[in-house]
């Protein structure tokens, strides 16, 4: 009998994890089953909860619901908790929820291993205040920018986080156009806007030379926070499979006890076309 797991969202007809997952297991061994399940959008606990009953082992949280996550979950991880945002359930025998956040330990490694660039003492711009935003700021911050900045339409909402985690390290929040004049070497989308189709309000001429563009969503072709990047003369542009696939092998970590290979299952992905 093969333990179940799944990845929850609204949308989710996009995810690619029960692939990632499905590969992993296949390359790991393991006897377990992966699916994805559409919430509606006020019925995030009923839908975990009924999971849950019939035998699920975990589940992967992705948009709108990892602030939701993170209420319900009955215990969390140190990384979780400064997050103050879940990306990955576990469920315990007795009925309990670990949650834990995956995506800042996927980003950071898809940026430094994957892409071999160097995080410390560059200037960082983050797009976004959600869920997903909340769970990179501290990573990013370990790898000592020399400075991280937080763009977001409600600049209250990004001033939360910038208290939240302001101890740790140099954060600079504002409206987008507040950034304007300024160059980052790094600029970061965590918005879902580009599940909408839609670009964040970015100031022209806001990359520096040689900067990188990096979207946490992904799509077949490039997606208009990437198009806007190349137009502004960007050449690094990279889209979030490369995160999807890591932060996908940290949950998979957590729930099996053993770490898969990436490499070429971002490959593989790649070469589907996504």
């Amino acid at each position: 009998m093969p333990d179940f797991y799944a990845v929850i969202g609204n949308p989710i007809h996009h995810s690619k994890s029960p692939i990632i997952h499905k590969e992993f297991a296949r390359q790991t061994h393991q006897n377990m089953q992966y699916e994805a399940i559409l919430a509606p959008l006020d019925g995030f606990e009923t839908a975990v909860k009924r999971f849950q009953q019939r035998g699920g082992k975990g589940m992967n949280v992705t948009l709108p619901f990892k602030l939701e996550a993170y209420v319900i979950s009955t215990r969390l991880t140190d990384r979780a908790n400064a997050a103050q945002a879940v990306n990955t359930l576990k469920f315990d025998e007795n009925h309990g929820i670990l949650g834990d956040n995956t995506d800042g330990a996927g980003l950071i490694r898809d940026i430094e291993v994957n892409q071999s660039v160097v995080i410390a003492d560059k200037s960082v711009l983050l797009m976004g205040a959600g869920g997903a935003a909340r769970g990179v700021i501290l990573p990013l911050l370990e790898q000592r920018p020399r400075i991280l900045a937080i763009a977001n339409r409600t600049k209250e909402k990004a001033q939360v986080l910038q208290e939240q985690f302001s101890s740790h390290g140099n954060i600079l929040t504002g409206h987008y156009q507040d950034f304007s004049g300024e160059r980052f070497d790094i600029i970061i989308n965590a918005t879902s806007a580009s599940l909408h189709d839609e670009l964040p309000p970015l100031p022209t001429g806001i990359f520096a030379e040689k900067s990188t563009a990096y979207d946490i969503m992904y799509g077949k072709e490039l997606t208009p926070f990437l198009r806007f990047a190349k137009q502004q003369g960007v050449s690094n542009l990279v889209d979030g499979i490369g995160m999807l696939v890591e932060q996908a092998a940290e949950s998979f970590f957590l729930w099996r006890g053993v770490r898969p290979e990436t490499r070429k299952v971002i490959e593989m992905l790649r070469k589907k076309g996504q």
